[in-house]
């Protein structure tokens, strides 16, 4: 089995899912519903290799999205090893992951997959299996109240017991997954470097919210 905090272990090419608007962060999870018949195979491909990883990835543009171009990708991505496998009577798979590493997309393999798989590079992200703590003089309680009035504009639910106690990485990274927010701010949120650099950025995404609902009236 491959050791996960070993970089010089990874794999040079994983295959990619790439989706818009869809957030994985090392050291946090993600569900994912598979339908689509190219990433069934994918998902099956992936359960038989040691690693079990997949690269999660934001097309550049949905709008100009060319399956044949090597350039629309974001440069950075982030793997997830699959930890949870269930198959549906529908034939479909739900399948969980958790993140891993995030890696630079480099080019896509040639292959005779109908999915895509790419060369990868991870040197840069050689930190991500470390836990961060957020700087001492992290006000939690004013971040929790900005959290707190984010959720209510957008109607978003959470255990406000379980936010309160939540270490600082688990409760950035699972804010940065859980908020709806636009393509390239979910991008930023994921190269950011390091997890004061992600609070910043998630700070000001939900304040920059919150005061567009002042001036302009509620969200669509």
């Amino acid at each position: 089995m491959t050791n996960h905090s070993k970089i010089s272990q990874f794999p040079n090419s994983i295959p990619l899912f790439p989706l818009s608007g869809v957030l994985l962060l090392p050291k946090s999870r993600l569900p994912l519903n598979i339908f689509e018949p190219k990433y069934l195979d994918m998902v099956e491909d992936v359960l038989t290799t040691q690693h079990r990883l997949i690269g999660m990835i934001q097309p550049t543009s949905n709008d100009n999205y060319n399956k044949d171009s090597s350039n629309n990708f974001n440069s950075v991505g982030c793997a997830g090893r699959i930890i949870s496998f269930t198959e549906t009577e529908d034939s479909r798979y739900l399948i969980t992951l958790s993140g891993i590493s995030r890696f630079h997309f480099i080019k896509k393999v040639n292959s005779l997959k109908s999915y895509i798989n790419a060369e990868v590079d991870w040197n840069n992200f050689r930190n991500d299996s470390i836990t961060e703590n957020l700087q001492s003089n992290f006000d939690k309680d004013k971040f929790l109240l900005i959290i707190k009035e984010y959720f209510k504009l957008t109607n978003l639910q959470t255990d406000w017991e379980s936010l309160k106690k939540a270490d600082d990485e688990l409760l950035i990274n699972s804010l940065s997954i859980l908020c709806p927010f636009e393509n390239d701010e979910k991008q930023a949120l994921l190269e950011a470097k390091t997890i004061d650099d992600r609070v910043k950025i998630l700070t000001t995404l939900m304040e920059m919210n919150i005061k567009a609902e002042t001036m302009f009236g509620p969200l669509q």
